[in-house]
């Protein structure tokens, strides 16, 4: 027993001298102690699993990076990917896609990999499931800015739609000038084509919802949507 934490501290050591990429951290089963090499925080470095999500009951609290956890932020917990790294989380079994941010711990129970936001889980169509196969691919630590580039798990925010294209791009070039992104996307609706005009993309729900009342103070008929 007593050559035991001599045994930890050079786990710890032999796991931090190996690699600038990997290391060894420390979890728990039932409070049993268990040791594992993180997932290298290397882009294109893909890991599966099962991912689960948690919601309201922890909603406000701290999580790991220090950051309050929001429920409904693109965000998730892992037992060893940096804090701060962003990775595409995959449903494999329907194939939809989202980005989250890493800024908490978890989860602690064998076999999972990933606990996900609500808004994350909910993108992925996996709340009433509650655990789903998922495959995780490292992206890095992007800066916000560079996220709507992903693809994935984007919010934008409607001002019109209209079916004769002039008039969207009328609108689009109002908003434009206003220092908005924006862009008129075409879909057909109950065999109508028309032509939406979005501002965005937004990663977090919170900050299109802000851009959606500031443009209805001007008027505008503004809706967050997740495209």
């Amino acid at each position: 027993m007593k050559r035991l934490p001599f045994i930890l501290v050079l786990a710890l050591f032999l796991g931090c001298a190996s690699s600038n990429k990997r290391q060894v951290v420390k979890y728990w089963y039932k409070n049993w102690p268990r040791y594992e090499k993180s997932v290298p925080a290397v882009p294109g470095y893909k890991q599966r699993g099962l991912a689960s999500w948690y919601g309201k009951d922890f909603h406000g609290r701290k999580t790991a990076s220090g950051e309050v956890y929001n429920m409904y932020a693109f965000t998730a917990a892992h037992k060893s990917i940096p804090l701060g790294t962003y990775v595409r989380v995959k449903n494999l079994k329907n194939g939809k896609t989202v980005v989250v941010k890493i800024n908490d711990r978890g989860p602690y129970v064998p076999g999972r990999i990933i606990d996900l936001s609500y808004a994350a889980a909910k993108s992925l169509d996996m709340v009433k499931d509650g655990v789903v196969p998922v495959e995780i691919t490292v992206l890095g630590n992007y800066p916000v800015k560079a996220l709507p580039q992903l693809k994935a798990g984007e919010y934008y925010v409607q001002v019109g739609a209209f079916t004769v294209k002039r008039n969207a791009e009328r609108l689009a070039s109002r908003i434009a000038s206003m220092g908005y992104s924006v862009k008129v996307v075409p879909r057909y609706v109950r065999g109508v084509l028309f032509y939406r005009v979005l501002v965005g993309p937004y990663l977090y729900r919170s900050r299109a919802e802000k851009t959606a009342w500031l443009l209805k103070r001007y008027r505008f008929p503004a809706r967050v949507v997740n495209d």
